[in-house]
């Protein structure tokens, strides 16, 4: 894309996400498509109150909540086997814990609308898909290397009953951009930050595991059928270091502000949310435009910029029931997106899945489902392996989840996972020359919340 269509196409962005602003702004239907708001993380199930030799901890924690501190405890652990393909069979544990802090400003300094957020994970293990599989659509949404890390931390100021927020700090994108609420049930990483984003992106973008210092305005909030977001990041967590990303910013730490940004945009339009008469579900569309050097996929020469496009559609097809299982019983989700083949690895990715909850008898709260990713590798790249003279050329990459998640106990849940991934890497060779094999893994998950 030449310089005068790439401002061409960002002025077009403006112009829209200024109406949609309008739009969202002097909304009158917030009464009767009202959303009830996403449950608190305190809110949560956690073990704190399922086991009474914990309930000295549960007090401290309502105490301190009481006075605008709410401190949050997670655990994540997991046993992942590749039973056969990718490039070598084997086994790993790998295992997060994160610490959050979230201050209401409004009790603790009288800041009305105000918000502080710090979060962190020390993450330790072996990742499956960098030692074992070599594949590009992650196996684990918690794989990387082992440290202790910083990832968000931010001060948010909302104003206008809560209709204009703005937040600001390090800041990752992947928890409110790209998100859809049914394919949070998966483990693999790609249902959650993409590959479309993950693998084209400098470092990978603003996506687990790093945050990146940024500014993120909202329009709209939870009332409001319509919000809009709009941000912008320094567009590469590590910096160009020739090494591993993630050993370049280890800790999360570095804090850059002098790389190209990444800008990014999204409309969100949710219907029938807390409603006992009809089926909820919610369509976004968004846009990321990076204002950095990319090198052309096939000739390796320097391009100004990259940009995509992105649609989300969650979608409820049936309901249990009303009031408390308003939300539970089946849904399904879609995520496509596309962007140039010059400048992208994957220039065309999607993905879909369906999900149940409260349907084992007995087990209300355990869920399952199934999900299907897809990123294609562009047709430059696979040009560039013709050139090489490779003899196993590159073309997509897919994966295939099942997963059940069964509540163990409030606050501790166990989940047996099956993922098949086709054509590891897009199609890439082994030490012998060979395709890489189709891998077969298998593994559970225990999560606890405290």
């Amino acid at each position: 894309m030449t310089g005068a269509r790439l401002t061409a196409t960002k002025q077009k962005w403006a112009v829209r996400a200024s109406l949609l602003a309008l739009l969202a702004a002097t909304s009158a239907q917030a009464a009767e498509d009202a959303k009830p708001a996403e449950p608190a993380a305190d809110e949560l199930p956690s073990l704190l109150t399922s086991l009474p030799a914990l309930a000295p901890i549960a007090d401290a924690k309502r105490q301190l909540k009481d006075r605008g501190i709410f401190v949050q405890l997670n655990y994540i652990g997991e046993v992942l086997g590749n039973a056969s393909g990718g490039l070598r069979r084997g086994g790993v544990y790998d295992g997060r814990m994160e610490l959050a802090v979230d201050a209401d400003m409004e009790k603790l300094a009288g800041l009305t609308g105000g918000a502080f957020h710090a979060n962190g994970y020390w993450i330790h293990g072996t990742g499956l898909s960098r030692y074992y599989l070599g594949n590009t659509l992650t196996v684990s949404n918690i794989e990387a290397l082992p440290t202790v890390r910083l990832y968000e931390l931010w001060y948010e100021q909302k104003a206008f009953d809560d209709r204009l927020g703005v937040r600001f700090g390090q800041l990752a994108a992947d928890t409110e951009f790209f998100a859809s609420k049914y394919s949070a049930l998966f483990i693999n990483g790609t249902f959650g930050w993409p590959a479309f984003t993950g693998a084209n992106l400098p470092s990978g973008g603003p996506g687990y595991p790093f945050a990146t210092p940024g500014v993120r305005v909202k329009l709209g909030n939870d009332s409001d059928p319509v919000n809009i977001l709009a941000a912008v990041f320094d567009g590469d967590p590590s910096g160009s270091c020739g090494d591993d990303s993630q050993r370049c910013n280890r800790y999360g730490t570095n804090f850059r502000l002098q790389d190209a940004p990444l800008a990014m945009q999204e409309v969100q339009y949710r219907y029938n949310q807390g409603k006992d008469d009809g089926l909820a579900g919610s369509i976004k569309l968004g846009a990321f435009e990076h204002y950095g050097d990319f090198a052309h996929q096939r000739f390796g020469t320097t391009l100004k910029g990259d940009w995509g496009v992105y649609g989300i559609w969650d979608q409820q097809f049936w309901k249990l029931g009303t009031g408390e299982d308003a939300a539970k019983g089946g849904a399904f989700f879609v995520r496509v997106g596309g962007g140039p083949q010059t400048r992208n690895l994957v220039d065309f990715y999607a993905d879909a899945g369906l999900t149940f909850s409260g349907l084992v008898p007995g087990r209300p709260d355990d869920g399952f489902g199934v999900a299907f990713g897809y990123a294609h590798i562009s047709d430059q790249a696979r040009d560039s392996d013709i050139d090489a003279g490779l003899t196993v050329l590159r073309r997509a990459e897919s994966v295939l989840e099942l997963s059940y998640q069964a509540q163990i106990v409030p606050g501790w849940s166990l989940q047996p996972d099956f993922q098949y991934i086709f054509s590891p890497g897009g199609g890439v060779a082994d030490a012998n020359g060979a395709r890489v094999r189709d891998a077969a893994v298998f593994g559970v998950r225990s999560t606890m919340n405290f």
